[in-house]
């Protein structure tokens, strides 16, 4: 964090984490603490089974507004999102919880409001004390369900930011889901808040809604009151407080060429990613739900290169049938036929987990059981997804993917029940395309240093860096403490990637990318120059990636590369992506950072 100035008068400039872009200026409307609403007082034992009966009054009415919130944000945004509040829903089940919370009232005779705040926060302290990212980010979601349930005793019956009467950039200590669900487009600007980290429920759901955000600013919502003049850059991860007419001025240029660039994006659309020396790099999309089949024609992607298959799982309240994955592959198959369609099987765990499904309990569910490990461990369900895709098949452009491979075993197995379903579908007459072309994400180091061993099995892998980066690192993504060292272009990162890519050239294996190091376009003359034959991104980053690679030369991306391997640091790689667009692009580096 830097600060120009220690005058409440003069501009200050923080630095935080850019979740969701845009850039928005106007006043701020700091949410206040929903606890400073909340009385606690002593009750009689004749009061005791009234308190219980508002506790269980507050329940149903909390249950009754997060299903209300997560049906309308699943009809604007769909269901892979709208899905984060079922771990809302599941505080609110929570039977211990429920007890413990009348046993307070009952044996140390407080009122409903004590009991939930102390029974809250005592669930969210023994959840934030737990090494797991994941689970420490469910504090959230306990926390969340505990002031709406306050919230509901206090009779405060509106969200929070019902209060803004006039456009405003919201400052909070924290965003709950539920809170960012409920924000109005017309209302608020943008949102700053203290915590957070770019894979938080929150951040997710500010990209899914484009509502511009800044996390990870440590003090902001102390810094500011409501009424102060603010500039949010949710690209670059810049919040300016009281800026000045020259950094207003300075700004509102930024955005002039910013939205002209935006225009020249989209009027490229049909063009194919081809660099100035006529070296075509192919550029699909990654989408979760069939219904982002529209920006995926739109944003002029060549097909799908990840087809997220477990959230077709999330979205039912069953384990989906063969006839009803069926359809959905096929509808999506049907649609951008004869472009290709990259589809995963199920990538269950870690932080996408069934409610019908019973999950060990697990101290780091990243490195559990889960994706190719859950599937093989059970193979009737994965043998009923796998004859799902080999249905869908049938159109002649799908292709089948497994997820966190670590070891050849794995894809051999996974080819053995894939061979099985082949043979069932064979019995009864099923049409489906002999030749499906099998590939595998290499997102481990094991996979990455193996793929000699996995070559020959397989059609194609996919460079997954989300994961890859987190696993190769030791670096917890979620974790803003450590979140400096999450570095795309660490030296490691970047002779894995080279050495996939090579060893899968050398087995006439095509290599895609589909992680988030391919929407940096920061980052494409490294991965041209390194060999990619394909990049798969969000449908939305496929028009300024493309501009960055219709404006590189191949050969002089490989020279880059080739210096990169020779490099030390990730800030060396860095800023020679940097040096390279700011020759080719400039206008790249005014966009994104």
């Amino acid at each position: 964090m830097t600060q120009n100035s220690t005058s409440d008068q003069e501009e200050v400039v923080l630095q935080g984490i850019g979740v969701s872009p845009g850039v928005v200026i106007g006043p701020v409307f700091r949410l206040v603490n929903e606890e400073e609403h909340i009385v606690e007082r002593d009750v009689t034992p004749r009061e005791i089974p009234r308190e219980i009966n508002r506790f269980h009054g507050s329940l149903d009415a909390t249950r009754r507004q997060i299903r209300d919130i997560q049906s309308t944000f699943e009809k604007s945004i769909g269901h892979g999102d709208a899905s984060i509040f079922d771990a809302h829903l599941m505080v609110l089940d929570d039977r211990v919880f429920i007890e413990e919370v009348v046993r307070d009232i009952t044996e140390k005779r407080r009122n409903a409001e004590a009991g939930v705040r102390v029974v809250s926060e005592k669930y969210a302290a023994a959840l934030g004390a737990i090494k797991d990212a994941y689970l420490r980010e469910r504090v959230v979601d306990v926390q969340d369900v505990a002031r709406r349930i306050l919230r509901n005793l206090s009779g405060r019956q509106e969200a929070p930011s019902e209060d803004i009467d006039q456009p405003s950039i919201l400052v909070a200590t924290e965003l709950a889901p539920s809170e960012t669900a409920a924000l109005k487009r017309d209302k608020v600007l943008g949102f700053a808040t203290d915590l957070g980290s770019p894979t938080a429920h929150t951040a997710v759901m500010a990209r899914a809604m484009r509502i511009p955000a800044v996390v990870g600013l440590h003090d902001i919502s102390v810094r500011v009151s409501t009424g102060d003049r603010m500039l949010m850059d949710g690209n670059k991860g810049v919040l300016i407080i009281r800026p000045t007419a020259e950094r207003l001025s300075e700004y509102g240029h930024v955005l002039e060429v910013r939205k002209s660039f935006e225009n020249v994006l989209q009027g490229q659309v049909a063009l194919v990613a081809e660099t100035r020396d006529a070296h075509r790099v192919g550029l699909s999309a990654n989408i979760e739900i069939p219904e982002e089949l529209d920006a995926v024609v739109s944003q002029g992607a060549e097909g799908i290169g990840l087809f997220r298959s477990e959230f077709v799982f999330l979205a039912q309240g069953h384990l989906p049938s063969e006839d009803e994955q069926a359809e959905i592959y096929e509808r999506v198959a049907k649609r951008l036929a004869p472009a290709p369609v990259v589809i995963r099987t199920l990538d269950l765990g870690g932080d996408k987990f069934l409610s019908h499904v019973k999950y060990p309990s697990e101290m780091n569910p990243f490195m559990g059981w889960r994706a190719i490990r859950l599937c093989l461990a059970q193979p009737d369900m994965f043998r009923t997804q796998l004859r799902a895709i080999l249905r869908a098949s049938r159109h002649g452009n799908v292709k089948i993917m497994y997820p966190m491979i670590t070891k050849v075993d794995e894809v051999l197995q996974a080819q053995e029940l894939l061979e099985s379903a082949k043979a069932e579908l064979r019995s009864k007459g099923t049409p489906f395309d002999e030749q499906l072309p099998v590939g595998v994400m290499i997102e481990t180091p094991s996979a990455a240093l193996t793929t000699r061993a996995i070559a020959p099995h397989v059609s194609f892998f996919s460079v997954g860096t989300n994961d890859l980066i987190q696993y190769t690192l030791a670096v917890d993504r979620v974790n803003e403490r450590v979140a400096y060292l999450y570095e795309p272009t660490h030296p490691a990162i970047v002779r894995l990637i080279k050495e996939t890519i090579d060893v899968g050239h050398e087995h006439g294996v095509h290599v895609a990318l589909c992680g988030e190091m391919g929407a940096d376009p920061i980052m494409a003359p490294l991965l041209i120059g390194l060999g990619l034959d394909e990049i798969s991104v969000t449908p939305t980053a496929i028009p300024l990636i493309k501009d960055a690679i219709r404006h590189l030369s191949h050969k002089d991306s490989q020279a880059l590369a080739e210096e990169a391997m020779k490099k030390h640091s990730a800030a060396e790689i860095v800023s020679l992506c940097r040096e390279v667009i700011a020759q080719v692009r400039p206008e790249i580096l005014d966009l994104v950072r």
